[in-house]
């Protein structure tokens, strides 16, 4: 005995209502995770130190996204990510200033300990 078409119908009608409500989406766009920049660690910022030179900081931090052609004496270190499946964005920043080629002070979301504690010489009031 053959199935009455209304069957037939309410059947296929059933399967894509199905489908739909179990969160399968075959016209999904794939959406990959997106890094921009150049990834900085917390230890890879604590390794600077007063006094590096430019090779030296680009050794550990690696090359500068920016470099700012009427600033010569500013890095800028910059990082974004977007992560897959999500409107979440991770963005960091930093900055290296250079006075004379030597490194003297770190901006950023990205903290480290240049600016914290004054120089020995300079705390007990001697000349260095």
């Amino acid at each position: 005995m053959l199935p009455r078409p209304s069957a037939r119908f309410a059947v296929l009608a059933l399967f894509p209502l199905a489908a739909a409500c179990s969160g399968f989406n075959p016209f999904a766009v794939y959406r990959m995770e997106i890094q921009q920049g150049n990834y900085l660690t917390q230890e890879m910022v604590s390794k600077l130190q007063p006094g590096m030179t430019r090779d030296q900081v680009r050794f550990v931090l690696g090359t500068p996204l920016l470099t700012d052609i009427f600033h010569d004496d500013r890095w800028d270190y910059i990082y974004r990510r977007g992560r897959a499946g999500s409107r979440e964005i991770e963005e960091r920043r930093l900055t290296v200033f250079f006075e004379k080629d030597r490194l003297v002070r770190v901006e950023g979301d990205v903290t480290t300990g240049l600016e914290t504690a004054p120089a020995p010489a300079a705390a007990a009031g001697q000349k260095p």
